[in-house]
């Protein structure tokens, strides 16, 4: 048998023990261990330790020094089981026999919980950024989350809420595409908000608002803008029919009705004779 001969503080931890043993050969140094475990056994002076109670002792230890990783690795910010999960194995001193322990013990104790933290999650995408609902489950689902859960959570995200957050994207689109045909700029931001995360519903709604207020003037004044540019390209190499057909050809791929493309074509060719 092997017996504690005496016990003192660590110099750099207040809650950790250095534990010295003394037999036959004499006092040594035999192990540390934390403060929770020094309690939990009753260690002290004098006890008798079995082999059996060292190694139980050493691996007990080497637990709560993973645990408390993991503790360490929560107190930044909430963890879902995945990232707790890939964080220890990542660790050496980490024995990967005691995770699933590790991870119990977290769940019972309230500090691993997949639905709050997906409740979380989704709250601040909602206060900081503009994504739709399929990247968002998108991204709890890469952190671990189960779809199921993902689908709960964005339960908080309303339609009305998916409307406006699509809507302020738009009016942020539209102030950088005013020289493009307003059919060009609906296609446009449709695969925007689509590759942002939202609905085709949601996607429907947002844009109704710009086809409502749709002006005949600011079409007219992109058109123009396109048509003289494609004019300064085009006027080089072509000339007459061949170069009016070239613009009509032009103006159309990017998406203005053909009715005010001849309307454009029909002042220009006036200017010309002018």
């Amino acid at each position: 048998m092997t017996v504690i001969a005496r016990i003192t503080t660590q110099k750099r931890s207040a809650s950790r023990y250095n534990i010295y043993l003394q037999d036959e050969k004499g006092e040594r140094y035999g192990f540390s261990v934390d403060e929770a475990i020094l309690v939990e056994f009753n260690l002290r002076k004098g006890m008798e330790l079995s082999v059996s109670q060292l190694k139980a002792l050493q691996d007990k230890d080497d637990f709560y020094k993973s645990y408390t990783l993991a503790i360490h690795y929560l107190s930044y910010r909430m963890r879902t089981e995945k990232e707790i999960r890939f964080y220890l194995k990542q660790k050496e001193q980490v024995d990967e026999a005691h995770i699933p322990d590790i991870i119990d013990k977290l769940a019972k104790e309230g500090l691993i919980d997949d639905a709050a933290f997906a409740r979380a999650f989704v709250q601040t995408r909602l206060q900081t950024a503009s994504k739709g609902p399929r990247i968002i489950k998108m991204e709890l689902i890469e952190k671990g989350v189960k779809a199921v859960i993902a689908d709960q959570a964005l339960e908080a995200y309303s339609f009305e809420e998916q409307v406006n957050k699509a809507t302020q994207l738009v009016e942020k689109k539209m102030r950088t595409k005013k020289k493009e045909a307003h059919s060009k700029q609906v296609q446009q931001l449709h695969h925007h908000l689509l590759q942002k995360g939202y609905s085709h519903d949601v996607i429907d709604v947002a844009l109704q608002e710009i086809q409502a207020e749709k002006q005949d003037d600011a079409e007219k004044e992109a058109l123009v803008f396109q048509g003289e540019k494609l004019h300064r390209k085009f006027i080089r190499r072509y000339t007459g029919y061949e170069l009016k057909q070239k613009l009509k050809e032009g103006l159309y791929r990017k998406g203005f009705n053909i009715q005010d493309i001849n309307q454009f074509l029909d002042e220009i060719d006036h200017e010309e004779v002018e």
